[in-house]
């Protein structure tokens, strides 16, 4: 039975029939993000969990501007002086995931995953908070237990989605 399927298959690519496939797609397309993710937003979070022994803050009252500049996203915030390049991971419709990391504290490293649904000029999401130890000898991984996740209302301050502003 080995040798008949090895057989079959042998002809089939000999004769040279094609199979159609559709393309992996490499990443998201900048051109995907829908232009009312861009602008200046008023960004309220309020913890829903926390693991670790990190107390995170309980709430939240921030400031988002999100731009593009060619192919890069940056997320800026004005009061804190924080300033990201954001990673989309994905878009579908309305909803968007992106990704930021940066450093924390000397030998920390936070990443923040952010799982966003846009309705107009406001914005429902979720902020998932991971935040690695590293050692100062040899760079590896000492503490990956510090994580909490933030319930998301964004409202848009300014930006090209603002009717009559």
């Amino acid at each position: 039975m080995k040798y008949i399927k090895t057989l079959i298959a042998t002809i089939l690519l000999m004769t040279g029939i094609s199979v159609s496939a559709e393309p992996l797609r490499a990443g998201i397309s900048i051109d995907e993000v829908p232009k009312a993710f861009y602008g200046s937003w008023r960004v309220v979070a309020k913890i829903d969990k926390q693991t670790g022994n990190i107390n995170f803050k309980p709430q939240a009252i921030d400031f988002w501007n999100l731009s593009r500049v060619g192919d890069v996203i940056k997320l800026d915030n004005p009061f804190t002086g924080a300033s990201a390049t954001v990673k989309v991971d994905y878009v579908e419709g309305d909803m968007i995931r992106f990704t930021k990391t940066g450093q924390y504290d000397g030998n920390k490293q936070l990443t923040d995953t952010v799982d966003l649904r846009l309705n107009g000029d406001t914005f429902t999401g979720v902020n998932y908070l991971n935040l690695e130890t590293f050692s100062a000898v040899d760079g590896s991984t000492i503490v990956r237990k510090d994580t909490a996740t933030y319930i998301l209302k964004g409202e848009k301050i300014s930006g090209s989605s603002i009717v009559g502003k």
